[in-house]
């Protein structure tokens, strides 16, 4: 039997939407996040391809003087987390017996990188402002979770690269399995556009050439992401958060809620084969969609539905496609695959988390959404890619993957329905 822990409510702040429902209807009609932001603070004349988050009223939702002193990472988890905790019904979380665990990639890069601009046009170390090491910090975002609603039980940061929220989500639920916790808020947030950040990935190959001008005359963000496509060219970065309510089953039976999925079963290992490059065998990353089910209990032929990592870029949709399809062998082809990239953007450390929510999303609506940007699939795919348009679907297990640089690799198993027995 495998984890068997509830989720009972979850919460997301995307670039298509701030409800599961309203970024799975706008995915499911194919709109697109990515648009043309200028490369740098004072060069509006070259472009990167970004998602961002907009129209997210923070303010709703938390005074202030508040949101004047955290980053736009942790304006993201916080709303998730207000989001999800009204979701499961809980106003006043056990103090003592709640657990946080959040994962994130970049933290507070945006706000150092326009401190550090700040500071070197506009007179000195004065002008980064006084809260600026407490906006930074990658754990801020959690600890201000735990001050807002005062709690005092584990308040764990995570950074695994675009590993770390998935990897979040199942460290928190093996925390309510062993007992050490009833609730959990767990999940991921990434915020704001930091160039200097998403220039360093140009050299190491990952950044879609479709942006920088890299694509000569090219200049269409549809294309500017392709997962598993013949052509694709890297990623484009996002941001956003997906947070999530995880009760043991007998704290959510006592009052009376209602699950929406349980986690089963968690997969965590490393690549220790290249800091910016998976190993291409897709050998650590079998591994850990293994683990997960594993975990959970069952065989890979019992999994209805993956969330592909599939950010697009040549080496690392490589690694993916031998993973999946050396895990599933003959089950591939009736595994449903897909993977949003190519229209939401990457938001890295919150990847897995935000497409865990599309996942929850889907079992509910009977749905798996399409992959969009791709057009001429990769013939290494051995897997049903579902492309072109959402496809109706029976999902009872869904799985999750999740891949960072420096080789973090993580992998999640959910269900539809508890598993007793």
């Amino acid at each position: 039997m495998g984890l068997n822990v509830a989720i009972t409510g979850m919460g997301v702040v995307s670039a298509l939407g701030h409800t599961p429902t309203e970024l799975f209807e706008r995915l499911r009609n194919d709109e697109l996040a990515v648009r043309e932001v200028p490369w740098t603070i004072d060069d509006p004349d070259r472009f990167e391809y970004w998602a961002p988050v907009t129209d997210l009223d923070a303010a709703a939702w938390f005074d202030a003087k508040l949101l004047s002193g955290i980053d736009p990472f942790a304006q993201n988890a916080m709303v998730a987390a207000a989001r999800a905790l009204q979701h499961a019904g809980i106003d006043s979380p056990d103090p003592l017996r709640t657990a946080i665990v959040l994962g994130t990639s970049k933290n507070g890069t945006q706000t150092l990188e326009r401190a550090q601009y700040d500071v070197e046009r506009h007179g000195g170390r004065q002008a980064a402002g006084g809260k600026l090491m407490i906006k930074v910090w990658p754990n801020i975002a959690a600890a201000q979770i735990a001050m807002h609603w005062k709690l005092h039980g584990p308040c764990l940061t995570l950074s695994t690269a675009c590993a770390s929220s998935l990897d979040a989500i199942g460290l928190g639920a093996r925390l309510i399995a062993s007992g050490s916790a009833d609730v959990a808020i767990v999940g991921g947030a990434e915020g704001g556009l930091a160039h200097n950040v998403e220039d360093g990935f140009v050299p190491a190959s990952a950044y879609s050439r479709y942006a920088y001008g890299m694509g000569g005359n090219i200049v269409d963000p549809r294309r500017a992401c392709m997962p598993f496509d013949v052509e694709r060219g890297g990623m484009v970065f996002g941001e956003g958060a997906g947070v999530f309510i995880l009760e043991s089953a007998a704290h959510a039976e006592r009052r009376g809620a209602k699950p929406i999925g349980w986690v089963q079963g968690w997969g965590t290992a490393a690549d220790a084969y290249h800091p910016s490059t998976p190993d291409p065998s897709g050998e650590w990353e079998r591994l850990v969609m293994d683990l997960a089910v594993k975990e959970a209990g069952i065989t890979p032929d019992r999994i209805d539905v993956l969330a592909a990592h599939g950010t697009g870029t040549p080496k690392g949709d490589i690694a993916e496609i031998a993973a999946i399809n050396q895990f599933y062998g003959e089950h591939a082809k009736n595994v449903s695959v897909s993977s949003v990239k190519g229209t939401l953007g990457h938001p890295t450390g919150a990847a897995g988390a935000i497409a865990l929510v599309l996942g929850l999303e889907g079992m509910a609506k009977g749905e798996v959404i399409h992959t969009g940007g791709t057009r001429t699939p990769d013939p290494a795919i051995g897997f049903d890619l579902v492309l072109d348009e959402p496809r109706r679907r029976q999902v009872d297990w869904f799985q999750a993957n999740a891949f960072g640089f420096g080789g973090q690799n993580a992998s999640l198993v959910v269900s539809s329905e508890a598993v007793t027995g």
